[in-house]
């Protein structure tokens, strides 16, 4: 049932995202009285599920859900159409209008993605507003990164306020410090109040290494166990409570994570609680450090608070939150290209429809209804011919040298981004099932 009710979610994501992304290249189209011959949901090859025609265009839903299209006149794009291209231009056709509307139409697309996403995350702050973790509820205390430990904090340690002032948002305190320049952090250790002090050469080593210095600390109780992993073959169980690695304490998760990293490719030997009963496992660590288990959510540690948006503050919160996305994304794709990365982390339609919530949970389908529509924009409008982004690269040149494009380097521009793509969504899907078999 978990696997059904995650696919549904899924297809009415991507259903969402393909007809609201084809309508921004649609609407802009039809606008300049540029002739539209189909508009498709998912892929209609040798047939369709449903499809109706209206005027001079036809609308469906094909059998193939790998995305969607709109087929212009006159446009050189997946449907390869040779013959239109080889009559003269017809003034109802894309290539007979002026660039700068022909590129209107070809962002179109990204553009109504990236407003999608802003306006998804505002409306779910809007109507469920925004969890967060209060400093003070932080009971465990902070873990220090190496960048915290120069400054002087320790692990366990309670952050009190920054510049003597108290920031009520954990998650803001590393913000904080490097928007208002703090030249100090106040911590309580062994119940005695302790301040150090923050340099500028620390505020720009924070904001060019990406340092948070504190996190919250809480302890391991297992509560994902991924098939397949290393975890699983040793016979570790949700629910167990993990106390130490090769005899080093591991109380606390990050400490966990600590040793894991510095035991890469080797087996190694877990203490645990499960009962009542101490058990111990042996379990093989992979090369990125991780065994294939992971904690319970912040909630179940701490007394989180909601912080609730009125109409009108959502909208700046939704733009926030979206940024915080798109450069997140971009963060993690410099990791996909490598190898290694490529491997680990690229996933196809089974890897996406298992991110989803196994419960039919509206705040969390619209939440990554909404991270899904930023990574949609930002792949589309990568230079890749067959994207969208490959359109826009031909127009940009076309708009900067003042001459079109050769048709055929157009064609066989074409040609290569629709292998390129294919071969990648085979990849991808193909690494879908080699870590299902494998656990790799």
């Amino acid at each position: 049932m978990e696997i059904l009710i995650k696919v549904a979610q899924f297809i009415l994501s991507l259903s969402i995202l393909i007809v609201l992304h084809e309508l921004g290249h649609f609407i802009p189209a039809k606008l300049f009285k540029t002739r539209v011959e189909k508009f498709y949901l998912f892929f209609d090859w040798k047939f369709s599920l449903f499809k109706y025609k209206k005027g001079e265009t036809e609308y469906g839903i094909g059998w193939l859900p790998l995305g969607g299209y709109v087929k212009i006149a006159g446009m050189i794009d997946e449907s390869m159409d040779k013959e239109q291209m080889k009559k003269p231009p017809e003034p109802w056709e894309f290539r007979s209008k002026p660039a700068w509307q022909r590129l209107i139409v070809m962002v179109g697309g990204v553009t109504v993605n990236a407003i999608l996403g802003i306006l998804i995350y505002a409306m779910v702050l809007f109507v469920w507003g925004e969890q967060y973790l209060p400093t003070q509820n932080a009971k465990y205390g902070v873990h220090v990164d190496t960048l915290g430990y120069q400054i002087g904090l320790r692990d366990g340690d309670k952050v009190l306020s920054v510049d003597n002032q108290q920031v009520d948002n954990f998650k803001k305190i590393p913000l904080e410090i490097m928007l208002n320049k703090a030249k100090s952090i106040q911590v309580e250790r062994d119940g005695k109040e302790m301040s150090f002090d923050i340099t500028e050469d620390d505020i720009s080593e924070m904001i060019k290494n990406k340092y948070m210095l504190v996190e919250p600390r809480f302890p391991f109780d297992v509560d994902t166990v991924l098939k397949g992993k290393a975890a699983e073959a040793a016979g570790i169980l949700k629910g167990d409570k993990i106390l130490s690695v090769n005899g080093t304490p591991t109380f606390y998760f990050q400490d966990f994570v600590k040793v894991l990293k510095n035991n890469k490719n080797l087996a190694i030997k877990i203490d645990l609680v499960r009962s009542n009963d101490t058990l111990t496992k042996i379990a093989q660590v992979s090369e990125t450090g991780t065994i294939g288990i992971g904690p319970k959510t912040l909630d179940e540690y701490f007394d989180l608070s909601t912080k609730k948006y009125d109409f009108a503050a959502s909208f700046p919160a939704g733009i926030n939150k979206a940024k915080e996305t798109f450069n997140d994304y971009l963060k993690q794709m410099k990791v996909l290209f490598t190898v290694k990365g490529a491997h680990r982390e690229l996933s196809g339609f089974a890897g996406i429809a298992n991110a989803y919530s196994p419960d039919w949970d509206w705040q969390s389908f619209w939440a990554f209804t909404a991270f899904l529509s930023i990574v949609l924009a930002i792949m589309n409008i990568l230079p890749i011919p067959a994207l969208d982004g490959g359109h826009v690269m031909f127009l940009l040149y076309e708009v900067i040298t003042r001459r079109k494009p050769n048709e055929k380097i157009m064609e066989y521009a074409q040609y290569a981004g629709m292998f390129l793509l294919l071969a990648l969504l085979l990849y991808a899907n193909g690494n879908d099932v080699v870590k299902w078999i494998f656990g790799k």
